[in-house]
């Protein structure tokens, strides 16, 4: 198990308002102690290959590795147009991954948004074919593609067409590449989602290739069921804030032990830094004494 960072915090800075750089960034996260970088395609202001290297050699004389690249396709688009753009975008993420993390890092695949309109029977149609496509791709640049169980992209309309966990696992199922294809797990997803994210590992398990270990933990005085929407989904509450990993409401030992039965040997990355770096700093301090206890046995 390894550790990288990614710095949620900063997302809008960089990707929206570019008030800050990746560069900033790289420089900046040398203070955390991670051992790698993941990077998210808004970071990219420009995909000329000079611009992708030059990042690279950032990463690189910073004494980081780039395991994992966030992408957010979005295949539920009814317009097929629009899906294949989609596909377009994510292999040419799936380049860029290569070019910056070398053979068998893993760039990140969803299934799209959950579109008024869109059954679930035609959504899965489209999010598999879309997906079996990257996957040939990616088998070409030897990259793992890592679903995710996602709530919501923050620049989409609607939230993540396979958040709950039946949705999730039905298309996971659906796919049956083992090499070039995994799950990119975060129980935080779970949570928001409505789901038990212990339950879902167990399910999935054996197909994680990556993690995302961020936490939530309910305000002073506030209930889950507060937080529940009629739905079931809980989303991004005020009553449900991030805080360090370890300390809200994930079950960090059960989800370890988990992944230690079932042979993970992938990156962990924090994402964090929402409340301030300090707060990501303590995150990477605990999730260092997680891989001493579960991993360095």
């Amino acid at each position: 198990m390894k550790i990288s960072a990614f710095p949620k915090c900063y997302l809008d800075d960089i990707s929206l308002h570019r008030t800050m750089s990746v560069f900033d960034w790289i420089e900046q996260a040398q203070a955390l102690g991670a051992e790698g970088l993941e990077m998210y395609e808004g970071f990219f202001w420009s995909l000329d290959d000079a611009y992708i290297d030059s990042i690279g050699e950032a990463i690189d004389a910073a004494g980081f590795a780039m395991p994992m690249l966030c992408c957010s396709p979005d295949f539920t688009d009814p317009d097929p147009d629009q899906r294949k753009r989609a596909v377009e975008q994510e292999a040419r993420m799936i380049g860029i991954t290569r070019r910056l993390g070398g053979a068998g890092a893993v760039c990140r695949v969803l299934s799209g948004q959950r579109r008024p309109g869109v059954s679930l029977e035609q959504g899965l149609e489209w999010v598999t074919a879309c997906i079996q496509e990257c996957i040939d791709i990616a088998r070409e640049h030897d990259i793992v593609l890592g679903l995710e169980n996602h709530y919501k992209d923050g620049y989409w309309k609607y939230p993540e067409f396979a958040q709950r966990a039946e949705v999730f696992v039905q298309l996971l199922d659906t796919i049956s590449e083992r090499r070039h294809f995994g799950v990119q797990y975060d129980p935080s997803n779970a949570l928001v989602a409505g789901d038990d994210p212990v339950a879902l590992l167990r399910q999935v398990a054996d197909r994680v290739v990556t993690m995302h270990a961020s936490d939530r933990f309910l305000v002073e005085g506030a209930s889950l069921e507060e937080v529940l929407l009629p739905n079931g989904l809980i989303g991004y509450p005020d009553k449900l804030q991030h805080g360090v990993t370890g300390q809200g409401s994930n079950d960090y030992d059960a989800i370890f032990s988990i992944l230690r039965d079932s042979g993970f040997d992938g990156w962990v990355s924090i994402e964090d830094g929402v409340n301030g770096m300090e707060e990501m700093q303590e995150s990477i301090k605990f999730l260092r004494r997680m891989r001493t206890r579960y991993f360095e046995m």
